[in-house]
């Protein structure tokens, strides 16, 4: 999970924001076991891109990062939304043209 002090969570805790751009946060309701499992799975996928752009592995690369995305859609942080409240998804949106704009224009100071 991003550090929150660096990567401030929005009040809803749907998304965490890098250089002013909203990253869908991964599904809270997962339970600790399959998070952490998940998470090492993308981790592994993410190392096999680095390895396959090393090689120059077309093949080995698009499989990598077909992984990598079926880890990140098992999180939560793409695909479907988590949420069931039928509130939009901002997720890669630049903060500030999104309802999350004056939240995150008061953390100016801290951020």
């Amino acid at each position: 999970m991003p550090d929150a002090r660096k990567y401030p969570h929005t009040p809803d805790q749907r998304y965490f924001v890098v250089k002013g751009r909203l990253w869908r946060s991964s599904d809270p309701a997962l339970d600790p076991h399959t998070r952490q499992r998940l998470v090492d799975q993308l981790m592994d996928a993410r190392r096999a891109v680095g390895a396959a752009l090393k090689h120059r592995d077309g093949e080995a690369e698009r499989e990598a990062r077909r992984q990598v995305d079926a880890a990140k859609t098992a999180l939560g942080e793409r695909g479907p939304v988590w949420w069931d409240d039928g509130a939009p998804d901002f997720n890669r949106r630049l903060v500030a043209h999104t309802p999350y704009a004056q939240w995150y224009a008061a953390l100016a100071p801290a951020a």
